[in-house]
């Protein structure tokens, strides 16, 4: 152990040093009247992509002497469209006397650079063999095929734009100690590039996403996020207090009930992307604030936003992955074909073996709970210890694309009743790989009921259920004005992104995820 401490103690002793080093180099530069602080831009012309495919238009090869060598030639009379500039963060830098090479990583990858002093000059050069791992350069010059045949820039320019003070992982391994890829994910993105890759993959699917929408007539909006009732969930808000009017607000934990208020209001297709806030537990899939969307789209049902569900995963499927089939967690999951629908009650019969239509009353779904070892709550009826059969027996096993149907009402407080079985609602969950990835309705707009609906989850939260609902008079009043017949629908963005990146955590999808403070007790738990 005191080995080990002292060990410790050398390698952070080593650390310091380099930290002090670097920090001399920058009050260097400064006397020298060369602080890279003090640059405000840089042009760059060309990005490390866009040189490698436009290669055989960029490539530049300088004149021969008599012996056959390559001559040096200034870069003013290098042709023009021959110069390329681009800038990025050296990564790496191999010295060998009046020549050097280093790897350049900007947006879009690596290019290496070739720095010679005939080219840039004594001074110059002498700057650059200090120049640290972690800086960041801007380069001009030519573009050139090594004898090896690697794309490489070979400089006639290098400026030093910004110093690095702080010293990046080894570059062997890299970061990878995840609880600090999660807290200096800046750091993880310069040192994985795969970790860059899912967050580009992310934004095109949300571009995409907006451009399904888009081409379906929908309308992107924005609802508050502080609201005094925060309803169209099940699950217990974050609160907070507003000075400036001395009233307890909550953060939304949904979009649901002021998208509604605009369909009412006549603007006929709906949607939102935005962050929601859950005071729940951190897991794989579970972050307490995360990016929902919700659509809503007036004179369709459940069935149309089933189809619409189908097609837009397809789509995305096509557009940012270039295959309806998708591999998650070395399993395939196939988007193109029809996606299975089954409903709740003929789910449990199929992997539980009970047949809830046959269930009499809620004493006799509470016995068969008991019988098969289901936990549930006094409170529950036959309608929630159905859904808890569900999540106990068929979750896991709803792998392939499987649209789930007809809940029962005790679980769907804003869902229009099946006219056939007023015990059942029209609503839906889509499955994949064992996962809920959107909830779906046909709206509830008769007022009458969803105020009925709204008493007994006011019931609910006064017998300790802190997930429960409560009467939105405001919302009431909306729907009393008149909603007409509405399709409503929920995606979590995460689940989804981590589906199409095969990203094991939603940790991995989330820039900044939610974690425990540095300084405060089990930081690290």
């Amino acid at each position: 152990m005191a080995e080990e401490k002292k060990n410790q103690d050398k390698t952070q002793q080593d650390v310091n040093q380099l930290l002090a080093v670097r920090r001399e180099k920058l009050a260097a530069l400064q006397e020298a009247g060369s602080d890279p602080f003090q640059i405000t831009k840089y042009e760059v012309t060309h990005h490390t992509d866009e040189i490698r495919t436009g290669f055989d238009a960029l490539a530049y090869e300088p004149p021969k002497d008599e012996e056959g060598k390559a001559q040096t030639v200034p870069i003013f009379e290098i042709p023009e469209e021959k110069i390329v500039s681009l800038a990025g963060r050296m990564m790496f830098k191999r010295v060998m006397g009046k020549a050097s090479f280093a790897n350049l990583r900007d947006k879009n990858g690596d290019m290496q650079i070739y720095v010679t002093r005939n080219d840039i000059g004594d001074e110059a050069y002498a700057a650059f063999k200090k120049f640290d791992v972690g800086d960041i350069l801007g380069v001009k010059g030519f573009v050139f095929k090594t004898k090896t045949g690697e794309i490489s820039v070979h400089a006639k320019e290098v400026t030093l734009l910004s110093k690095s003070l702080q010293i990046l992982p080894e570059k062997f391994h890299g970061l990878t100690d995840t609880d600090m890829r999660y807290r200096q994910r800046y750091v993880d993105l310069i040192m994985n590039p795969e970790v860059k890759r899912t967050f580009i993959k992310r934004s095109q699917i949300l571009k995409e996403i907006r451009n399904f929408l888009d081409g379906r007539g929908f309308m992107e909006v924005e609802t508050p996020m502080l609201v005094s009732n925060a309803g169209g969930a099940a699950a217990r808000p974050f609160e907070t207090h507003f000075n400036a009017l001395d009233e307890d607000l909550k953060l939304r934990i949904s979009l649901e009930l002021y998208l509604k208020r605009l369909i009412v209001g006549g603007l006929e297709r709906v949607y939102e992307i935005g962050r929601v806030f859950r005071n729940e537990g951190v897991d794989t899939r579970h972050n307490p604030e995360f990016t929902l969307m919700e659509l809503y789209q007036a004179y369709t049902d459940y069935y149309g936003m089933m189809e619409l569900t189908e097609s837009m995963y397809r789509y995305l499927a096509e557009k940012v992955c270039g295959t309806t089939e998708i591999t998650y967690n070395g399993i395939a999951i196939d988007f193109g074909k029809p996606f299975e629908r089954i409903t709740m009650t003929e789910c449990v019969k199929k992997y539980a073996g009970v047949d809830f239509d046959e269930v009499a009353d809620d004493e006799q779904a509470k016995r068969i709970a008991d019988e098969h070892h289901i936990e549930y709550e006094a409170h529950h009826k036959k309608g929630n210890i159905l859904n808890l059969f569900f999540e106990e027996y068929c979750e896991k096993e709803l792998v392939q694309p499987t649209f789930v149907m007809d809940h029962p009402i005790e679980i769907s407080p804003l869902t229009k009743k099946k006219p056939e079985d007023p015990a059942k609602v029209e609503r839906f969950e889509l499955f994949i790989n064992g996962w809920e990835m959107c909830n779906a309705y046909s709206e509830l707009n008769d007022p009458i009921d969803q105020r009925e609906r709204f008493a007994a989850q006011d019931a609910n939260a006064a017998a300790g259920d802190e997930e429960a609902e409560h009467t939105d008079e405001d919302f009431l009043n909306a729907l009393s004005i008149g909603m007409p017949p509405t399709g409503g629908i929920g995606y979590g963005i995460d689940r989804l992104v981590m589906i199409l990146t095969d990203s094991a955590a939603i940790r991995d999808v989330l820039l900044f995820p939610t974690m425990r403070s540095l300084g405060s007790e089990n930081a690290d738990k």
